[in-house]
């Protein structure tokens, strides 16, 4: 069996790797090279969480997933994921909150709750208002993202797998008999096509995925004490100031992504890299509030893409006899990506997959 993988990025490097691991004659197609900065594997480093606010359906996937990164570490010699815990700060009646604890509870997670002079104890870094609760879960932390895509890839290509870089593919068209893809330069037959093309999926998949700006910005620290990874966790806030917040991985600066409010791009190739004043305020103003120890000025600012979706749950599945898609993450696939890409290989060889993925059903939208 020959198959074409469209998109080396997050979920398609996982792909080629987990089709080579099978004995699967994978090829990748990319317009520019696993690990570049215009699509969703940006941003230094981004959260592993099992107790998941998305939903407990993704439970199962994540605790996979974890065990895939583990094996995607040994394979590719890196260092991957950094398990430092991970904590949801908000008030305690607020739905992401309890949307939280309801997953700890129907799988059992071992999270705590903290509040008042525990929760300072524990994590000074982030201090709570009043009415707030920290919930504390222990299996999260954080993913090197863009050494993590280029482990996958390389460790795909030792294992057979081939990668097309700069080769932007124009066309796939499927038949009967297989899928011919178009790219500058080449035209090939492959038996299947898998579709990950992250937030360029539009115009490849029909689907209604948009691709949006994603900011990151980073702050320096008052005191080196604080933030740092071997004694502060990721974080989540909920409510007036929602964002999620990084330990210094680089010594540097605190990352501290804001949520809401990702403004639509018309192709990641137009991606902006900078940041307007009003976002910046808003992470400023976020800062100034509810995180004393960093000081409230950007030092840093980065951008990339990412493709959502209009219910902010990805697409995973058939699209056709021939074609499998995966894509349109919506800011929360890194994590599940290793899973995906294993689940992407169950498709191509049998059709099925034994995994829980209904809610990632490309039929639940209609195709332009």
């Amino acid at each position: 069996m020959s198959v074409a993988v469209i998109g080396t990025g997050t979920v398609g490097a996982m792909a080629l790797w987990r089709l080579a691991a099978r004995g699967v004659a994978a090829t990748g197609f990319d317009t520019f090279a696993p690990g570049h900065d215009r699509g969703a594997a940006g941003g230094e480093t981004r959260i592993f969480r099992t107790a998941y606010k998305e939903g407990p359906q993704y439970v199962p996937l994540l605790r996979e997933a974890r065990a895939l990164w583990t094996e995607l570490e040994r394979e590719s010699g890196q260092r991957l994921l950094t398990m430092t815990g991970g904590a949801t700060v908000g008030r305690a009646d607020h739905p992401t909150v309890q949307a939280v604890l309801a997953a700890a509870t129907t799988h059992d997670l071992p999270v705590e709750v903290l509040t008042g002079a525990d929760a300072a104890a524990r994590l000074p870094e982030h201090p709570l208002g009043v009415g707030e609760v920290v919930v504390l879960d222990p299996e999260a932390g954080y993913l090197r993202p863009e050494p993590a895509v280029i482990a996958a890839a390389e460790t795909a290509q030792r294992g057979g797998a081939q990668i097309h870089r700069y080769e932007r593919v124009l066309d796939v068209r499927p038949d009967d008999d297989g899928v011919t893809v178009v790219a500058e330069g080449r035209t090939e037959r492959f038996d299947t096509v898998v579709l990950a093309p992250g937030p360029w999926a539009a115009a490849l998949t029909g689907l209604p995925i948009q691709p949006r700006r994603v900011t990151s910005t980073w702050f320096p620290r008052r005191d080196e004490n604080l933030f740092r990874p071997d004694s502060c966790p990721i974080a989540i806030r909920v409510g007036e100031h929602a964002y999620s917040c990084f330990p210094c991985v680089d010594g540097l600066g605190v990352k501290v992504n804001i949520h809401g409010g990702f403004p639509a791009v018309g192709s990641p190739e137009e991606l902006p890299r900078g940041a307007e004043p009003e976002l910046l305020a808003r992470v400023r103003a976020a800062v100034a509030a509810t995180l004393p120890g960093l000081h409230p000025d950007p030092v840093r600012v980065a951008t990339y893409c990412d493709g959502f979706t209009p219910d902010d749950h990805g697409v995973l599945g058939l699209l056709g006899e021939r074609v499998v898609v995966a894509t349109g993450f919506s800011g929360h696939g890194f994590k599940l990506a290793p899973v995906l890409g294993d689940i992407v290989a169950d498709l191509v060889l049998s059709r099925r997959t034994a995994r829980e993925i209904a809610q990632l059903s490309p039929t639940r939208f209609s195709r332009r």
